[in-house]
Formats: C-alpha cells, structure tokens, sequence
C-alpha cells in the first residue's frame, strides 16, 4: 500500500508578526518554524498504518517551500515515514490554495497512491482548501476533520468532527484522501535513535517549476494586523451619577438620544 503525507511548516503561532516589505505576507525574518499542528496528526496516522500493515506499507512525505521546509521532512522521515520529497519553491507564500493542490496532485498523479493524508488546514492560512482540492483533481474519495481512522480490506473507516459537536462515521474505498484533526491521535516525539535513522533516509528535491502548471485564481492583496481595541471607562461613584456619566458617554459616542 502506497501512502503520501502531506506537510506544511509555518512560524511558531507565538511568535510576534509584521507585515513584510511588499504588505502581502507575514516577514519571515526572526521566525522559529516548526512543522503545522494538524499535519503532525497526519504524519503520526500514516506512521500508525504502516506500522500495522508492515512492509506491505510504504510511506512518502512531501512539503512544498523554501530550503527551510527540510527540517520538517526530517522530523516526520524521523517519526517513521519512509522518505521525502521536497517541491523547492522559495516563492509558496503567494501560491493560493488551488495551485498547492495542483502541485500535489501533479506529483502525486502517476505514483499509484491508496491513502493521501493531509491536516485539516494550516495554522498560517487556515483555508482548509488544499486537501479537499488534492482530492477533486486527482478524483479520490475524500472525508475531512478525522478525529477518528481505521482500515482493513481497502476500506477506511473516518469518524469526523461536525458541527455542534457531533460525530459522523463514514467508510471510503481506496484510492481515498484525508484531512486530519485535533483529537485523531498524539503524534509521538522521535526518538534519538530514529533522528539518526531519519540521516540515512533519502528526501527527493524537485524544483516548483517542473510541477506547478496552474495560474493563480486568487491572489492575496494585503496582510494587517487587528485593529486595537480601545480602553474601557470604569465608573465610579452614586449610582445616579454613575448612571448620568454614562447617558452621557453614550451619547458622545453614539446616536442614542433620550
């Protein structure tokens, strides 16, 4: 059984963000990266299956970016996927989510993939559009928010998340692709012993350009932070006179009248 994990790396969401030069994407520099939340429960559920199918399970992660995005391929080739991939393209951030799918499934395409896994969404962009589109051009069965996986017999089992809270099970027939989600599993945290395995293990460099064929659909035009909120007023004093201040504040800064 053929799988592929898909992964994202993105800035570390404590860190403190500025617009960059251009005003359409954050500035990178003095960043710490690390690989997408939700993408670490995907790796950790493609390592889970091949480590029940055994050697009949071979797992391929694939990230797309700049040189950077390595060191996220080495933590999931460190957690047990078997190789890499590396789509260099130092210019990601403008792509929108239609032309990362097509990156994907260009590749993808002609390797005779069962399962593709990917995170619900990424924790920079948050359009949990990738996945679902990798799915559409490639034309596999896809089920979105896992919380819950199993497989046998070429059929998935997914428990998904829903609105309300909720819970809905469905079954897909492989070739399948799923979005992965909080709640799914507890991605382990590779050993030392399989850091320096991870060394040996080969990650496959191809350039953006020999991939991507698809014009943008959309285009981000600008990035701002959120307008601050202003102060609050504590009033103090009789409950009368607290009560004249503020038919007066609501006054000076609305249209209420009396």
């Amino acid at each position: 059984m053929k799988v592929l994990v898909c992964i994202k790396q993105v800035p570390d969401m404590e860190s403190r963000f500025k617009a960059n030069s251009s005003g359409n994407w954050y500035d990178e520099a003095d960043l710490a990266f690390r690989m997408n939340e939700y993408d670490e429960y995907a790796v950790e559920q493609a390592v889970q299956l091949r480590e029940q199918l055994g050697d009949a399970a071979d797992v391929t992660v694939l990230s797309i970016g700049p040189d950077r995005v390595v060191e996220a391929l080495k933590k999931a080739l460190a957690m047990g996927c078997d190789r890499g991939v590396h789509v260099q393209d130092p210019a990601v951030s403008l792509k929108d989510p239609w032309q990362i799918a097509s990156i994907i499934a260009t590749y993808a395409k002609d390797k005779g993939f069962d399962l593709i896994f990917t995170g619900m969404q990424s924790q920079d962009r948050a359009s949990a559009q990738v996945g679902v589109a990798v799915a559409e051009q490639l034309g596999y069965s896809c089920a979105t928010t896992l919380v819950g996986f199993s497989f046998a017999d070429g059929v998935v089992t997914a428990k998904r998340e829903l609105e309300g809270g909720l819970k809905g099970v469905v079954k897909l027939r492989t070739p399948a692709l799923v979005t992965c989600q909080l709640g799914l599993n507890v991605p382990r945290y590779p050993t030392l012993p399989n850091i320096m395995k991870a060394k040996k293990k080969e990650i496959q460099a191809i350039p953006v350009v020999d991939i991507l064929k698809e014009e943008a659909l959309a285009a981000t035009a600008s990035v701002y932070p959120p307008a601050r909120k202003g102060g609050g007023i504590v009033l103090e004093g009789d409950l009368n006179d607290m009560a004249s201040q503020l038919i007066g504040i609501l006054k000076e800064k609305t249209a209420v009248v009396r």
